[in-house]
């Protein structure tokens, strides 16, 4: 069989898994990377950054954590290693071209006019490459190192570039408002994650965290830490979210309540029958009784009702929106020292010397204002195609959620997929499944079905996560029915989808990573 070329962007998470799996295919993949190391995100972050996750959620599935690794929630440190030895285990390194930023991607072998009229994806009875025709990917990709660009072709394309990095959102604000005002120093978390001496620029100083999501939280633990109650940092928030100092609730892991397989009973599910319509709305009541004791426990261990941090939604959606994230360790000790001032305000706006919170006509000063305000993930997807009809439609509008056939194949977008842009509570057991998936389609494992099937089953997808994920459905969460996503990839590639020992452990146990381990 002839292999194919096949390209990779990002020498993340997402791409590692991607890169490891076309290497046991019999492809010799090329992975561009714009950094000079792997980890994505994780190769810059804060220095207290720890995992959200236990070890036994966040792993390959063919690659456990080394035993020297003994803390439930290693830190970033830690993390790195994992995945160095991730690469070096399957000799993945000599096939990342480091400081290779790809500035843009087209596609060849086809008019969007022609695209547009296929019935079948890529135009061909749903095969990953078109037989006896010429298509597929062009890529400008400059050299950091030396300046040159030089122009690659690949068969088969795959974006794993993650949307928690690279393009930052920076709120907007009216007119003589903005932070062109403010006479101190403005810099997004981003930025800030990549300082070498974070430390020495915060010490001292008056420092304003915009934000409530996890940077937010992890960068007012460390700039309390450095300066402490005589320089207190304040973190001002418009939502507030569920954060947990552990994954466990009286020595049970939460993954028993959510992530088996007898828990995917209590949800809707994309695509479901009767009777798991049937069995999904007559066990809704005691889904909301187990949020409410798993809600009622963190009251009491963690001093939400305290500081006015209890959020306004349910412990179950921040599970299925994957809202949830770990605490900095001693956060709300900090808090009652005086060390961290939280502040609610739905709105503000910039001063010569710092932020006008509109909300309670309150002024805070400020030498330093850092914005973590999370990442436009949609734009980075749409920059990097080079042609306006990709860019119009591989992220969809802004009232649907991402297009995307198994959260990875735009139905309309050929020999291309983008893997790691879904989210579950540990985005590397998404990513790995689905990479798994799109390689095992490249050879030759199955067919896609019709455009039209794949754009119902699109649909049937978004009408799930505007009913679980709410507001936040442009995230593309899947936790909480992952087992079911991760069935329908099974059944797709022929693999049995149970992959537990005995009816107990196959209904009550938590699935993971591992159990996905040697699939064929």
């Amino acid at each position: 069989m002839d292999r194919k070329r096949v390209g990779v962007v990002g020498a993340g998470v997402s791409g590692l898994a991607a890169c490891k799996h076309a290497l046991d295919k019999g492809f010799s993949p090329v992975v561009f990377e714009a950094d000079d190391t792997i980890g994505g995100v994780w190769a810059h972050t804060l220095q207290s950054t720890r995992l959200q996750a236990p070890t036994t959620s966040f792993r390959f599935s063919d690659l456990a954590w080394p035993a020297s690794v003994t803390a439930t929630y290693p830190g970033h440190g830690e993390v790195m290693e994992y995945l160095r030895l991730y690469a070096c285990e399957f000799d993945l390194l000599k096939c990342i071209k480091f400081s290779s930023q790809v500035l843009g991607v087209e596609y060849f072998g086809a008019t969007e006019e022609e695209i547009m009229e296929w019935k079948h994806w890529s135009g061909d009875d749903g095969k990953a490459f078109r037989a006896g025709k010429d298509g597929g990917w062009s890529l400008k990709v400059k050299d950091l190192k030396i300046g040159t660009i030089e122009i690659f072709q690949v068969d088969f394309l795959i974006l794993c570039i993650g949307r928690h990095s690279g393009t930052p959102n920076i709120p907007e604000f009216p007119v003589n408002k903005g932070p062109e005002f403010f006479k101190g120093k403005i810099l997004h978390s981003m930025d800030y994650s990549y300082m070498d001496n974070a430390a020495e620029f915060v010490k001292g100083k008056s420092v304003t965290i915009i934000g409530s999501g996890k940077s937010a939280f992890d960068i007012a633990a460390e700039v309390a830490k450095v300066n402490g109650a005589a320089q207190p940092c304040t973190m001002i928030y418009r939502t507030k979210h569920w954060r947990v100092d552990k994954f466990s609730m009286w020595g049970v892991n939460l993954n028993y309540f959510y992530l088996n397989r007898i828990s995917q009973l209590f949800v809707h599910k994309p695509g479901e029958g009767f009777l798991h319509y049937m069995l999904a709305s007559a066990l809704s009541p005691l889904r909301w009784a187990i949020t409410k004791v798993i809600e009622t426990y963190l009251k009491q261990r963690i001093p939400l009702q305290k500081h006015g941090m209890v959020p306004d939604y349910s412990f179950s959606f921040a599970m299925s929106s994957c809202l949830i994230a770990m605490l900095p360790k001693g956060f709300y000790d900090r808090v009652d020292d005086g060390s961290i001032i939280l502040k609610k305000s739905k709105r503000f706006s910039f001063c010569s010397d710092g932020i006008n919170l509109e909300d309670g006509n309150e002024s805070i000063k400020s030498d330093i204002i850092i914005l973590a305000t999370g990442f436009r993930g949609d734009q980075k997807l749409r920059d990097i195609f080079t042609a306006n009809w990709c860019r119009n439609i591989v992220a969809g509008s802004s009232d649907t959620s991402v297009p995307l056939y198994r959260e990875c194949i735009h139905p309309r977008i050929p020999q291309l997929a983008i893997v790691g842009y879904s989210e579950s509570l540990t985005d590397i057991y998404v990513s790995e499944r689905v990479a798994n998936w799109v390689i095992h389609f490249l050879a030759g494992g199955f067919q896609m079905p019709s455009v039209r099937r794949m754009e119902e089953s699109v649909a049937e997808w978004t009408k799930y996560k505007n009913l679980y994920n709410g507001k936040y459905f442009r995230r593309s969460c899947i936790s909480t029915v992952n087992i079911w996503f991760n069935d329908l990839l099974c059944q797709d590639i022929g693999c049995n989808p149970r992959r537990k020992e005995g009816f107990l452990a196959e209904w009550f146990q938590p699935y993971g990573p591992a159990d996905y381990a040697g699939l064929f």
